[in-house]
């Protein structure tokens, strides 16, 4: 092969590696994350239970999405105090929904039935969801309101039994 024809050969394979990072940085620039005042984007998944849920079908009510996972120790920390919360506000309008990232599907069923925790939960193992809402570390909750909205963000894990939590999700009723 020529030296003109290896060159234009290099050109060429410099040219669309080129084109391929500027795609990969336009990409990850312009990447949907999603927080406070913004439309919670839809989806659909199916609970533990059954019951297939999305934003638009709660009713009227509060939701808090929480995404979470069992090889994430804060997640873990958090539970108790999620599940609490939904046993305080549940009869009061809110739905608390946890949607695992867990690829493990053994140790996703080990963990709730050790934990027990009466809130909907989901496993969604491709973490589809979560990406709609931008979403790579756990945990990280949504608070919905009833128009679809989201009115908080929260990153990492909360003391959902702390009264200031309680009191700020009441006036959101």
């Amino acid at each position: 092969m020529s030296s003109v024809k290896m060159d234009r050969l290099l050109q060429a394979a410099i040219a669309v590696l080129l084109v391929v990072f500027v795609f990969v940085i336009y990409r990850s620039v312009h990447e949907k994350i999603i927080g406070v005042g913004d439309s919670a984007p839809e989806f659909s998944i199916q609970t533990d239970s059954g019951r297939t849920v999305s934003v638009s079908n709660f009713g009227g009510r509060l939701l808090v999405l929480n995404f979470w996972a069992t090889w994430c120790p804060p997640c873990v920390e958090e539970m108790p105090s999620l599940d609490r919360f939904q046993q305080q506000l549940g009869g009061s309008g809110v739905v608390v929904l946890g949607v695992s990232v867990d690829k493990d599907a053994a140790a996703y069923t080990r963990f709730l039935e050790r934990a027990k925790v009466s809130f909907l939960t989901a496993r969604d193992p491709e973490a589809r969801v979560s990406a709609d809402y931008g979403t790579y570390k756990y945990p990280e909750t949504y608070i919905i309101d009833s128009r679809g909205k989201v009115v908080q963000k929260i990153i990492g894990p909360e003391n959902w039994s702390d009264e200031r939590m309680l009191s700020y999700v009441k006036s959101l009723l």
